[in-house]
């Protein structure tokens, strides 16, 4: 390793988000009474988190020291990096710093949220360093799947940290330059502190393939299905891969129309700002579809991941409204399923079969995120003293870690965190000092961080077992039962198949309220509580099911 100047400094890296899982990206820097925040993502549900739309970052530690903040520092605009920003400037007061497309996508949020006169924002251009109180943070050119992606380089009192936001090394990229693998060289003979690199493929061997790979498998699709529609599934934010398949059309002689609402605000975006060539008016509008033949068409749109309401699994069960699945129209998945969307994927692609489209799921999408030999690369450029793994689960961030100490970094110096951790680290030593609060706040609608653990048990066993609803009323006066228990069930049995069962768990219910009264017993909270008590063992040992039990008492 390269010597380093010594300084007894200590700088604070505090993950919020973006560990142990995929998403949800955002962490401090603090030294001193400066702080800053690189990434603003949300994450999207787990499977068990019914009904919610998203998950943010617990931002307590950040509103506890909002005056310490010096600005949120953006390294590119895919949601797990930006998703939050509404959210969050709703209770913070600071500056946002990114790249131009990256603003372009935050300010359409910002937008849709009416928050643009009250957020401050300023455009970053490459190479440009920026003072934040004791921080100095550089933007240098990597490449990704979106434009406009950066690494950063934190400079502060206590060393520089190196953070490559989500980036691949590809020498042949379809826009623009390629990764300035000068900078990070330059940046390693000064003396980097510490790298935190991206280890979403820290797995996979090899190197990351360049996006243009994809444009010669859309030639070959274009150019063998001349006769039929094509209809093409991915990532909205995937800039690069429109582009290619704008390219092909205008070899091909085609229109190209979007659909997807993040797709039309990305991509309009990418266009308005020149990221997208459509010199050759290519794109048109999904109300201009219908003037052009079927086989003069591609339609580019979302659900790639199967997501139940995205625009490709509205046309797969046919409850799309200007768009109609036919027989003969070619279905391309330009994306690999996420872990734990291959079942979505499967039933549309299933559906999309039952009305007669043909499926094409390989070779046409490639990885923006570096494999094995390109990390490699970047620690062999930037030479840290240690290595702090992100974005990625726990098994992505374990391969980050060995694949350094492969490199042969030292283990001590190999940083391993959880959200929430305080590492305060300097040139002679890094260890964790503390914890502050970490975690997800769901997003159901506008409620933000309403739903919690408790709602989400409700709504799991709702789902699950049901729900029986037992009213009763009670005369104000005496307390005596003057109407009820009516029992009304949902997603328990069906009631015209169990009268019989229903009938008997009404006059439990009734015993349960007598008995009460007998005893004197006119708290309400304790007649509820007899009354579900005595139902859910008469329920379980009838049917072996737990439904939820809601009593439910009127006064008259």
């Amino acid at each position: 390793m390269r010597k380093r100047k010594q300084n007894s400094a200590k700088l604070k890296v505090i993950p919020l988000g973006g560990l142990d899982r995929i998403g949800m990206n955002m962490t401090a820097f603090q030294f001193g009474d400066s702080i800053i925040v690189v990434d603003c993502g949300l994450a999207f549900p787990e499977n068990d988190m019914l009904g919610i739309d998203f998950v943010i970052p617990d931002i307590s530690f950040l509103k506890e020291n909002e005056s310490k903040i010096k600005g949120f520092v953006i390294t590119h605009g895919h949601e797990d990096h930006i998703g939050a920003v509404p959210y969050v400037f709703k209770e913070l007061k600071t500056t946002i710093y990114s790249t131009r497309l990256t603003m372009a996508l935050i300010e359409r949020k910002l937008e849709e949220h009416g928050m643009m006169k009250t957020v401050k924002r300023r455009v970053i251009k490459y190479g440009q360093t920026i003072t934040l109180g004791d921080f100095r943070v550089e933007f240098i050119k990597t490449n990704h799947s979106i434009q406009d992606a950066a690494a950063l380089a934190i400079n502060t009192p206590a060393g520089t940290v190196i953070h490559t936001g989500d980036f691949k090394v590809d020498y042949t990229p379809v826009y623009g330059d390629a990764i300035d693998l000068q900078r990070f060289a330059e940046l390693g003979k000064k003396g980097v502190l510490a790298l935190m690199c991206d280890s979403t493929n820290a797995e996979r061997p090899g190197f990351t393939m360049s996006e243009k790979t994809v444009g010669a498998a859309f030639d070959r699709i274009f150019t063998e299905n001349k006769r039929n529609r094509l209809i093409i599934a991915t990532f909205a934010s995937n800039v690069d891969r429109v582009q290619q398949v704008i390219n092909m059309a205008v070899k091909h002689k085609r229109k190209v129309c979007l659909e997807g609402r993040s797709m039309t605000s990305v991509i309009g975006a990418a266009i308005e700002l020149g990221y997208i060539d459509d010199s050759q008016h290519t794109v048109i509008t999904l109300d201009e579809l219908d003037n052009y033949p079927p086989e003069k068409v591609v339609l580019v749109t979302t659900g790639s991941q199967g997501e139940a309401m995205a625009a490709l699994s509205r046309m797969a069960a046919n409850i799309h409204k200007k768009v109609k699945i036919m027989p003969g129209d070619v279905v391309v998945f330009s994306s690999h399923p996420i872990p734990g969307n291959e079942k979505a994927v499967s039933n549309v692609v299933n559906e999309l079969y039952e009305i007669g489209a043909r499926v094409v799921l390989q070779d046409t999408h490639v990885s923006g995120h570096a494999c094995q030999e390109d990390i490699k690369l970047i620690y062999a450029l930037t030479a840290p003293k240690y290595t702090i793994p992100v974005h990625g689960e726990r098994r992505h961030l374990q391969a980050q870690a060995d694949l350094a100490a492969s490199l042969g970094m030292s283990r001590k110096n190999i940083l391993m965190l959880h959200n929430g951790d305080v590492l305060e680290l300097n040139d002679k030593k890094a260890q964790i000092t503390g914890k502050v609060p970490a975690g997800g706040i769901l997003v159901d609608g506008l409620g933000v961080g309403d739903v919690g653990q408790v709602v989400i048990r409700d709504r799991q066993k709702l789902s699950e077992e049901g729900i029986m609803v037992v009213v009763m009323t009670l005369e104000k006066a005496t307390g005596e039962l003057i109407a009820g228990p009516e029992i009304v069930s949902r997603g328990f049995v069906y009631i015209k198949e169990a009268e019989a069962l229903l009938d008997e768990a009404d006059d439990v219910a009734a015993e349960a309220v007598d008995y009460c009264l007998r005893r004197g017993i006119h708290d309400w909270s304790k007649i509820k509580n007899t009354v579900k008590e005595d139902l859910s063992e008469f329920i379980w040992k009838k049917t072996k099911r737990r439904p939820m039990i809601l009593p439910i008492i009127l006064e008259a």
